[in-house]
């Protein structure tokens, strides 16, 4: 079995900021596995389903960023959930807007969410897609991940969405490796490569 989690802030005020990357993304995986993220529990939203013959549970905390451990252990113990099949979508202000970056297992870098997982589970080894919001360029960093992207921004991160889908999705087929291959593009001057 899997728990793939989506990081983000609830309510509406944070819906479409770039901190809810994670969330957003996972809404694209709920829709193309056909799960519904609406049962409440385990201080978050969750829903369950299977794909690939995988039993996979989605989860979004509803602890707020700075607490989102509290959730995802519930959920890992109740499940009884294996860490290294724990799948982690959020954002990432170290890339560009719309660019991935895939890893089996690492530190949580300056993200609060990945902090607090790290810091619940005790352990760091476990998949995680990081979505690339962008940078600040040295202006207010909370004021930065809690805005709304542009609309150009958008539409790059509706495809970064679906590619993180995508990469959730081979990681359950067992193609870590491929995914990681397929997504973490280089950029030169900008411009994704392949």
């Amino acid at each position: 079995m899997f728990v793939v989690a989506g990081l983000g802030n609830p309510g509406l005020l944070y819906k479409r900021t770039r901190h809810n990357a994670g969330f957003q993304a996972l809404d694209v995986l709920a829709q193309e596995l056909c799960i519904k993220v609406s049962k409440r529990g385990f201080s978050g939203e969750y829903g369950e389903g299977s794909y690939n013959g995988e039993r996979v549970v989605l989860v979004k905390p509803t602890t707020y960023m700075n607490l989102s451990g509290d959730c995802i252990q519930a959920v890992m113990h109740f499940y009884k959930c294996p860490i290294e099949n724990l799948i982690v979508l959020y954002d990432d202000i170290d890339l560009p807007v719309g660019y991935l970056r895939i890893r089996d297992k690492g530190s949580a870098g300056t993200h609060n969410g990945m902090r607090s997982i790290i810091g619940t589970l005790g352990k760091d080894n476990f998949p995680r897609v990081r979505i690339g919001v962008g940078g600040h360029n040295g202006g207010d960093l909370r004021k930065h991940v809690l805005g709304k992207p542009s609309k150009d921004d958008q539409s790059q991160l509706a495809s970064a969405f679906a590619d993180a889908a995508k990469a959730v999705r081979m990681i359950i087929e067992g193609k870590l490796p491929q995914a990681q291959a397929e997504f973490n593009k280089r950029h030169i001057g900008g411009t994704k490569t392949e």
